[in-house]
């Protein structure tokens, strides 16, 4: 099954935003509190700790890294207030997440793009596939329809026409191959490259397991023109905030993009 925002969730959610997740302490209360922000642990945390401990200061700023395993953790912390942004998801994927919510959260600005990868420890190339191969998507919206674009592009499948930006397996129109899918919590993903002929992979997590999107990726997004930039996201009542925007300001910095640039080798590429 595909993971959805269960009703109980909604609730809660819906709760938060309706008391005013502000009122809960950090920066919406105290404008001298270290800003607390969620991230992915790679590489998310990694930029954000440099931001922290090399360009922080000069702004005035102090920020409290969050480390999260997951992708609803980080906004379902950002609404109750326990953090006062996050720094982890694309546009689509917050959207899919206010729309299924009610949570009231502002995207403020792109940091870098991880390019989603087609990976395989059975094969060379995707051409390679087998008849009735194994292929392990993620089970969230976003990143399912993100995944099967991506074997579309590479003439792996064909996707209905209009289905594009929300496809499921069920919107594959041709499938030559008769590959099998198997849909997976995106962090689960590279640990199933053990059962299965390949697997389609967030950039963050295909780091964290060591691969290097760059070089092992068998399939690799193109960069220009992707609209799946991960970026910096905050409550509504924090959208103005000065911190936040100079905080965006750093993220988006040269100093930043230079960092990007020279740890991760083409794998993570600034906006």
């Amino acid at each position: 099954m595909r993971r959805r925002i269960g009703a109980a969730l909604v609730a809660v959610l819906l709760t938060a935003v309706g008391c005013g997740s502000g009122q809960t302490g950090g920066a919406a209360s105290d404008p001298n509190a270290a800003l607390k922000v969620g991230v992915s642990p790679v590489p998310h945390a990694q930029v954000l700790r440099y931001v922290a401990d090399n360009l922080a200061k000069d702004k005035g700023l102090k920020i409290e890294v969050v480390e999260f395993t997951d992708y609803v953790q980080p906004n379902t912390a950002l609404v109750d207030g326990s953090l006062d942004a996050n720094y982890f998801q694309t546009v689509p994927y917050l959207e899919t997440f206010k729309a299924e919510s009610g949570a009231k959260l502002e995207w403020i600005g792109p940091v870098h793009i991880e390019p989603l990868g087609v990976y395989s420890k059975k094969h060379k190339k995707l051409s390679d596939l087998p008849n009735g191969a194994r292929v392990a998507v993620a089970n969230d919206a976003t990143n399912e329809a993100r995944g099967l674009r991506l074997l579309q592009d590479n003439g792996l499948i064909k996707i209905k026409a209009g289905a594009e930006k929300t496809a499921t397996i069920k919107d594959i129109a041709d499938n030559p191959k008769n590959l099998e899918f198997v849909e997976l919590e995106a962090a689960q993903l590279p640990r199933s490259l053990e059962d299965t002929d390949a697997s389609v992979v967030n950039g963050n997590y295909a780091i964290d397991a060591g691969l290097k999107p760059a070089n092992d990726a068998l399939a690799l997004e193109k960069a220009e023109g992707n609209p799946n930039a991960n970026g910096l996201v905050t409550r509504a009542e924090l959208k103005d905030d000065k911190r936040i925007k100079d905080l965006l300001e750093l993220l988006q910095s040269q100093q930043v993009k230079d960092y990007i640039k020279q740890t991760f080798s083409g794998s993570v590429l600034a906006v």
